[in-house]
């Protein structure tokens, strides 16, 4: 039977010849990627999260893949938006904090991207470092412009991450945000040269990771979206 991952998607306006609208989208390199390591693709559209619509997209499912994207919304951890954040999207916020929470209690295979790490640690209770270069003092995780950055990683012995990726790779990085303030349930499994955390492991789960950088921006390493696979088949 085909592995089935549900891939979460922007909201943005989309250009197709004479039309400008709204529209459900998600660049190729993340289906790609699922599709190469071995499963189908469904995505998941940001809609409102009730419980049965949740749920009953996650019966559909066999592994959660949540992708990159705008900043988390700055008001859902606390803290007043810096001002180089992007304009909040509630919507999508919401439906996969919704995703994620439901996904860990029923031990679904959760891989987080980028965002997606990011939403994860506020949906468990943690804050993000809204900033990164206010704290670090350079722009070296993201160059703007769409020209993703080569960052060092450094994974934890003994956590998810190095099982599968070894003690350590270079990445593509493009956030200007990271984790803070870890949400308890999370452990830290890779970080970079300078102590920015880059993975986490969800602790409750038989598989649940999340990275801060962006694997699908390497497609001749398939090694986490292929060990989601695994992980979604073995559930």
């Amino acid at each position: 039977m085909t592995i089935a991952i549900g891939v979460t998607t922007y909201l943005e306006p989309v250009v197709m010849g004479l039309w400008n609208r709204p529209g459900s989208m998600l660049p190729r390199v993340y289906s790609d990627c699922v599709i190469n390591a071995g499963a189908a693709v469904m995505t998941l559209p940001p809609q409102p999260p009730t419980a049965d619509v949740v749920a009953r997209v996650l019966d559909g499912i066999d592994g959660l893949m949540l992708t990159g994207g705008k900043d988390v919304d700055a008001t859902l951890y606390g803290q007043e938006p810096h001002p180089e954040n992007d304009d909040p999207r509630p919507d999508r916020d919401a439906w996969e904090i919704a995703l994620v929470r439901a996904a860990i209690e029923r031990d679904l295979p959760v891989l987080g991207i980028c965002r997606g790490l990011q939403v994860l640690n506020v949906a468990l209770g943690g804050t993000l470092i809204q900033h990164l270069p206010d704290v670090i003092g350079s722009n070296r995780y993201s160059y703007g412009n769409a020209e993703f950055a080569d960052n060092p990683v450094i994974t934890v012995p003994g956590t998810h991450a190095a099982s599968i990726l070894g003690e350590g790779l270079t990445v593509k990085s493009y956030h200007h945000q990271a984790l803070d303030r870890v949400a308890a349930g999370l452990t830290v499994s890779a970080h970079g040269d300078d102590g920015i955390v880059q993975a986490v492991d969800i602790d409750a789960m038989t598989f649940g990771i999340a990275v801060q950088w962006h694997p699908e921006e390497t497609p001749d390493d398939l090694r986490l979206f292929s060990a989601l696979v695994a992980a979604a088949s073995r559930h």
